[in-house]
């Protein structure tokens, strides 16, 4: 029988709570959710919650962090196989936009992040990640075209990052994807 280290069980407890967590706040809302609610669900006392995380709010931060870190894994994955920098960026476009159709997913990094983590704080995170990722895209099309542009990357960066995740919050609601695939695909050609 093989033992289990503390680190890896430190570890699979931490994993829980977020899942369990994520289930909560994406069914019941960031407000709606207690700590005793996700220590229930998991299974675990109140003292292994506080354990790794300082408050509920800690909680749904790692969560919120776990998610964007997702979205530009996805976003990287996707960009990777294509064949020059602004088809790289037309195909991280279309798994950002994917990768926000994950149930839950838009509610908690649009919708209940901004809201409870503040907006300086979730565009820090965005930086990290998809908004990271747009930007690193931006500036390899910029490179390897002969079009300069006076619009800083990181400027142009933000101003399309907004745009696709009005996009996401719209498509969360019902419309079309393929409509704000075309909407992008046309305004990054145009601006980059």
């Amino acid at each position: 029988m093989q033992r289990v280290s503390n680190q890896d069980r430190t570890e699979r407890m931490r994993r829980t709570l977020l899942d369990v967590a994520r289930t909560l706040f994406v069914e019941k809302g960031y407000a709606q959710t207690s700590t005793p609610e996700i220590v229930a669900a998991a299974g675990v006392t109140r003292g292994a919650l506080y354990h790794h995380f300082a408050d509920k709010q800690a909680v749904f931060r790692a969560v919120v962090e776990s998610e964007a870190a997702a979205v530009a894994v996805a976003i990287e994955a996707h960009a990777q196989d294509a064949a020059d920098a602004r088809g790289a960026l037309r195909a991280g476009t279309r798994a950002y936009l994917e990768a926000m159709r994950v149930p839950g997913r838009t509610r908690l990094l649009l919708i209940e992040g901004p809201a409870v983590l503040g907006s300086a704080l979730l565009s820090s995170l965005d930086a990290e990640h998809a908004a990271r990722t747009l930007r690193e895209g931006i500036e390899a099309a910029r490179a390897q075209s002969a079009a300069a542009s006076a619009i800083p990357a990181a400027v142009l960066a933000d101003l399309l990052s907004a745009a696709f995740d009005r996009a996401a919050i719209a498509i969360e609601g019902g419309a079309k994807p393929e409509t704000f695939l075309e909407a992008m695909d046309e305004m990054i050609a145009r601006l980059v």
